[in-house]
């Protein structure tokens, strides 16, 4: 056997396995992204319909894929790094998520403060003669999202036959906050024990909004603890990157070296731990 041929079938040997490793990885690729897809879908559809928001989650998937791609082109187009691009193309998956957490968070606190004039509004429609049902129909007709939107599939679900007690349920259920829980023990205990249910109201309304005041006092008393944490977390980036400006060959052993990437991770690790001892801190629960 010639050199020629031994040369020929070694090159023949290697292009069939890099071709069933391409397909190997091709096909990987095509099953992730398929189960990738199937639970984003099914995920986004639910989220966006808790929001009242009935898009198609095929097309918020083409968008979760756009902007993907578009943040790490933008990421290789301004430090130059393939792999500070991929790693922030796999770190936008995270982004819906994170997107939804601050909506819903957002949307709850929006339905916490709404709920004392609702029940004062309902309180006064039952004082007036009216029905619950009634009451809660005005409710609606007036009030803003997300409260009207609750309300008014809670009273849908009462016109198709659901009890009172079951639609409060589902209320709770649907927007799990203690101020929820709250209303809605305190309408079943007046239901269930004949009780004047708008006295019932104008208490838990009374009571709600003075806990939502004490809330918002206590979020202007830590607001500087919040702003110390973002300092806390900041600071050590922005001299890091100030130093890499100043002097770059002193810097270059912290970015290129084993030893660099240690003191990166130690740093990371000490600054996250800072950021939630002072979150706990800070955090206080009414």
């Amino acid at each position: 056997m010639t050199a020629a041929n031994s040369l020929a079938i070694i090159t023949t040997i290697v292009a069939l396995s890099a071709a069933l490793l391409a397909w190997f990885v091709i096909d990987m690729g095509t099953v992730t992204m398929s189960r990738y897809r199937a639970s984003f879908t099914e995920r986004a559809g639910f989220q966006a319909q808790e929001f009242f928001l009935f898009i198609d989650p095929a097309k918020l998937f083409v968008a979760n894929l756009a902007v993907m791609a578009l943040g790490g082109v933008l990421a290789w187009i301004l430090t130059g790094n393939l792999l500070l691009a991929l790693a922030t193309f796999f770190a936008l998956v995270l982004l819906p998520r994170l997107l939804y957490a601050w909506m819903r968070k957002r949307r709850l606190r929006r339905f916490e403060a709404q709920l004392p004039d609702a029940l004062m509004m309902l309180s006064g429609g039952l004082r007036a003669g009216v029905g619950l049902s009634s009451a809660i129909s005005q409710l609606v007709a007036e009030a803003q999202a997300p409260l009207g939107q609750e309300f008014a599939l809670m009273l849908r679900e009462q016109r198709l036959g659901v009890t009172l007690e079951h639609s409060l349920a589902n209320l709770a259920r649907r927007m799990p906050t203690q101020t929820t829980t709250l209303v809605v023990s305190a309408m079943r205990i007046a239901s269930e024990t004949g009780g004047g249910l708008a006295e019932t109201l104008e208490r838990t309304a009374y009571t709600i909004r003075s806990r939502l005041q004490m809330e918002g006092k206590i979020g202007a008393l830590t607001a500087q603890g919040k702003l110390q944490a973002w300092v806390v977390g900041l600071l050590p980036l922005v001299l890091m990157l100030v130093l890499d400006r100043m002097e770059p060959e002193a810097m270059s052993l912290l970015w290129h070296s084993r030893i660099g990437w240690a003191t990166l991770t130690v740093i990371a690790f000490f600054e996250c731990m800072g950021v939630y001892v002072i979150s706990k801190i800070i955090a206080i629960d009414v």
